[in-house]
């Protein structure tokens, strides 16, 4: 950790080092301070490592700072949610790990990270951390329920013999992890990655990068001042080299994409391990994300419009009290969506039934709003080439009538994705187009409803109910449902909370609707 900590400060006192040497003309003096820059960045380090101690003491973490003051965080283990250990490239090299805990409290943040402890060390951590995790939880649990029936049958004195028995039963958890693969995906599915378009403007990104690099330091490095500059106006007085950067970069997309999504979702495997989904994958970062199997209330499955092309999908989990769901819930990266499918039933549950198509109404709506507005801009520039006789509004006219016949199928394929359903388990709601989503939840995740509707699905009589869940994004909405399917939906999927008020009580003498 003393050569991994300065070299991770390094980026930060590159540009102060560099200011020194120009400042000083790259003289002695000049390096002198360079160098005990250096020196500080490795004493910051040490006292930094040597400050810093961690210990689990019966049901709880301890972490212990004291660079400038004393700081103690403690963590029940009962609150722990997951247990992330990575592997970054120097970490590697020197056989070591980064343990990340997440109790998904602080909107999300880790409570602790333990930084630098050995590979051996961070899978000890991992399974104790876990598997007393489960079991604080599980003894809570059975503790407040006999509790419960203790004080209705003993007096008060009885009530510590429940807590001995409880201790006593987490003293005998089982010792080791029992795990089995659920899903290894192979290498040639990597091919699938470009599909996805996250990493297709890597390219242009690169390129950007470059540029801002040459007009900060063009003329440090001996290239002038507006070097950067000159250059793009070289470029832009030769249209044809100009393009042929462009299509380079347009080229390089799906290898630059395919190369990127490679490097983090390598070796991606999924596995069920002592009562946690285990998500393992990358090159150069290895990483494992553990999720407990009980806290999963469901799953996500994204299609993007390449992707539905070519039959895959992604897959996240919908999980209780999860930090960074976004990044820690993946449960498959880019995999035909037959597989996902077995994935998904196997690991967390299947969804069993045929979503319900949206009205008609739905259908306009999308209709309208994919064509109506390139048909405005369209009707602007046949006002104006009709009214100044400029050829200019032929360039606003025509992919303005292009973007709106592109609009009809859009519209089409957007209500087509539209759907709903219960199989008397899961709800299930899917909307978009070129981000197709369809999230599955356990109807026990369901905790609350809302039913809006904005001025525009007043005038056209439809709804959007969303179902409030204590997982994942927090609620996941049916869109333009009738009036119908939106009172229909809460009372098939909670029948216990609206029968208060739509059935006879012996204490009531009238029935509110």
């Amino acid at each position: 950790m003393l050569l991994i900590h300065p070299v991770r400060t390094l980026p930060s006192f590159l540009l102060p080092l560099a200011g020194v040497l120009f400042v000083g003309g790259f003289s002695i003096t000049s390096y002198v301070w360079a160098l005990a820059g250096l020196g500080v960045a490795v004493l910051f380090a040490l006292v930094r490592w040597a400050t810093f101690t961690y210990v689990i003491v019966g049901d709880r973490l301890e972490t212990r700072r004291s660079l400038i003051s004393s700081s103690v965080r403690t963590i029940p283990l009962e609150r722990v949610r997951g247990v992330d250990v990575s592997t970054p490239p120097m970490h590697r090299l020197l056989g070591l790990a980064v343990v990340k805990i997440d109790t998904g409290a602080s909107g999300g943040d880790e409570e602790a990270e333990l930084d630098g402890v050995t590979l051996a060390e961070a899978e000890r951590l991992r399974a104790v951390l876990l598997r007393r995790a489960r079991t604080a939880d599980n003894a809570a649990h059975s503790a407040t329920h006999q509790a419960a029936h203790a004080d209705a049958r003993h007096p008060p004195s009885a009530a510590p013999t429940t807590s001995a028995a409880s201790a006593a039963s987490a003293a005998h958890a089982p010792a080791g992890p029992s795990q089995h693969v659920v899903m290894r995906v192979p290498r040639a599915w990597l091919v699938y990655g470009p599909l996805s378009g996250s990493y297709l403007l890597t390219p242009f990104a690169l390129a950007g990068g470059a540029v801002g690099l040459a007009v900060q330091w063009g003329n440090d490095l001996g290239l002038g001042r507006d070097a950067a500059f000159s250059a793009g106006e070289w470029l832009w007085g030769h249209p044809y080299l100009l393009l042929v950067v462009a299509l380079l970069l347009v080229v390089a997309m799906p290898f630059a994409g395919g190369l990127m999504y490679a490097v983090f979702t390598w070796d991606f495997v999924l596995l069920h391990r002592d009562g946690y989904l285990v998500a393992e994958r990358g090159l150069i970062n290895r990483r494992s994300v553990s999720l407990e199997s009980r806290r999963v209330r469901g799953y996500e499955v994204v299609e993007g419009l390449a992707e539905r092309w070519a039959g895959v999908c992604r897959v996240w989990a919908i999980v209780t009290g999860l930090g960074d769901s976004e990044t820690r819930g993946q449960l498959l990266p880019v995999v035909p969506r037959v597989t996902a499918t077995q994935v998904t039933a196997d690991a967390i549950g299947p969804y069993q039934a045929e979503l319900r198509p949206h009205p008609p109404v739905a259908r306009n709506r999308r209709l309208f709003r994919a064509v109506f507005p390139w048909l405005v801009l369209a009707a602007t520039a046949v006002a104006g080439l009709w009214l100044t006789g400029t050829a200019l509004w032929w360039f606003l006219l025509a992919p303005a009538l292009l973007l709106a016949a592109v609009g009809v199928p859009l519209g089409l394929d957007r209500y087509a994705s539209l759907g709903h359903g219960y199989d008397g388990t899961r709800l299930s709601v899917r909307s978009g187009s070129l981000r197709r989503s369809q999230a599955v939840v356990e109807q026990r995740a369901v905790v609350g409803w809302r039913v809006r509707q904005t001025w525009f699905q007043r005038r056209a009589g439809v709804y959007t109910v969303t179902a409030g869940v204590g997982a994942g994004k927090g609620g996941y909405s049916a869109v333009d449902v009738s009036g119908e399917q939106a009172a229909g939906l809460p009372a098939e999927v909670t029948p216990s909370w609206l029968s208060p008020f739509l059935t006879d009580h012996p204490d009531r003498t009238t029935t509110q609707p």
